[in-house]
């Protein structure tokens, strides 16, 4: 099994002076539960090298078993400094594709061309797509092959408005998740915030927040397994 893990090349919040990027938990819980499970991780950002990660998500708090394993994992840190150009990536050599979050893709994946054709790909074959966090913002643009927004009619999660707001952050991003998600005719769904919740419709698997992480992977592995 291979899969495709796409991650933000983007390190500005907004109009402010910090620093943005992928959120660490996002990547490292799913990488590890693809690679303990013998499935090949391949690595891409639209800018390719090392994808900007969040410094928030590098503080103490937020540290998880995942992260720590991964501070101490040279093959995984080698591998993310040496991530694809998105309009490298040749689709037909992956099972299914995921998504980490962290702000970041707010900004540069939701309008990415080669990330919505890559996804648009994947769905018209049958594969899975998959994103936590902020990272369901990847699918707002992608169309079904009749032409309909992919989230429509499909239920979602995401990172929730009052996540956005616990982290005042509701001012900087460029739109709020939950409310696009719901704009698309998605049927977004959520639980308390900070809690892990995953949500599967079809071959459509999303998170909520960092916590949905491992969950969210762990769905995804399951529907690969399943359909392989």
């Amino acid at each position: 099994m291979k899969v495709l893990m796409v991650l933000t090349s983007h390190d500005k919040l907004g109009d402010t002076d910090h620093k943005t990027g992928f959120w660490v938990e996002e990547f490292a819980a799913p990488y590890y539960v693809f690679t303990d499970s013998g499935v090949d991780v391949t690595l891409a950002s639209p800018k390719g090298g090392k994808p900007p990660i969040d410094p928030n998500s590098t503080t103490p708090d937020a540290q998880t078993e995942a992260t720590e394993r991964f501070e101490k994992d040279e093959t995984a840190q080698h591998k993310l400094e040496t991530t694809c150009k998105l309009d490298e990536v040749d689709p037909e050599g992956f099972d299914a594709i995921f998504y980490p979050g962290g702000h970041g893709p707010l900004w540069d994946l939701t309008n990415n061309e080669h990330s919505i054709k890559l996804i648009e790909h994947f769905w018209s074959k049958g594969k899975p797509v998959s994103a936590v966090c902020h990272a369901p913002a990847v699918l707002l643009n992608v169309k079904t092959p009749n032409g309909d927004p992919l989230v429509q009619g499909r239920t979602v999660t995401g990172f929730s408005n009052s996540e956005e707001a616990a982290v005042e952050l509701t001012d900087v991003v460029p739109f709020l998740l939950e409310d696009e998600l719901t704009a698309k005719g998605g049927h977004y769904r959520k639980v308390d915030d900070w809690q892990a919740y995953a949500v599967q419709d079809g071959m459509l698997i999303t998170g909520q927040n960092p916590a949905s992480s491992e969950q969210t992977a762990q769905r995804l592995l399951d529907v690969l397994r399943a359909s392989l």
